[in-house]
C-alpha cells in the first residue's frame, strides 16, 4: 500500500475549499512571509553609525576651527618677530651719531654752527593759487564777513 503524502486534516481542508468555492477553485499554498532586507542587526548598525556621525560632527568642526586659529596665530607671531627685528635694526642705527646727524639734517633741516642752510624751491610742486570762488563755494562765515564789509562800505 502506498502511504498518503498528506494528513487527514489537510485533505479535509482542501475538500472544504472545493465545496465552498466550487470545483474550479484552485488551492493555493500559503507563501512564507517575505523577509525584509532591513534586519534588526542592520537597523542597529545604522543607528550606531548615525549616532557616531552626530556625536563627532561638532568636535570635528571645533578641531578644524582651532587648527585654523593656530595657523593664524603662528602667522601673526611671525609678523611680530619680523617687526621686532626691524625695530631692533632701527634702534641700532639710531645709536650711531652719524646716522642721527644725517636724519636731523635731512628731515629737520638742521645745520652745524657756522654753516648756512638754504632751501631751494624748484617749482615742481603743484601749488595752485586760489581763484576767486563764488559765494556758494566759500564757507558761510566768509560770506557773512563780506556782507558786513559791504554794508559798512555803503554807510556814509
Amino acid at each position: 500500500m502506498v502511504a498518503d503524502r498528506f494528513s487527514t486534516a489537510t485533505k479535509l481542508k482542501a475538500l472544504g475549499t472545493v465545496l465552498v468555492n466550487g470545483p474550479s477553485a484552485r488551492t493555493y499554498r500559503a507563501k512564507p512571509p517575505r523577509r525584509s532586507r532591513l534586519t534588526g542587526r542592520a537597523a542597529l548598525l545604522a543607528l550606531v553609525v548615525c549616532s557616531l556621525v552626530v556625536a563627532l560632527a561638532y568636535p570635528m568642526r571645533q578641531w578644524v576651527t582651532q587648527r585654523s586659529d593656530i595657523a593664524d596665530q603662528r602667522r601673526q607671531s611671525e609678523r611680530a618677530r619680523e617687526q621686532v627685528q626691524r625695530l631692533l635694526d632701527h634702534k641700532a642705527r639710531l645709536e650711531d651719531p652719524a646716522y642721527v646727524e644725517q636724519q636731523a639734517r635731512e628731515h629737520l633741516h638742521y645745520v652745524r654752527e657756522g654753516e648756512t642752510g638754504y632751501s631751494v624751491v624748484d617749482g615742481s610742486g603743484d601749488a595752485k593759487r586760489p581763484e576767486d570762488q563764488g559765494a556758494a563755494d566759500r564757507p558761510w562765515y566768509s560770506n557773512l564777513w563780506d556782507g558786513v564789509d559791504t554794508a559798512d562800505a555803503d554807510t556814509p
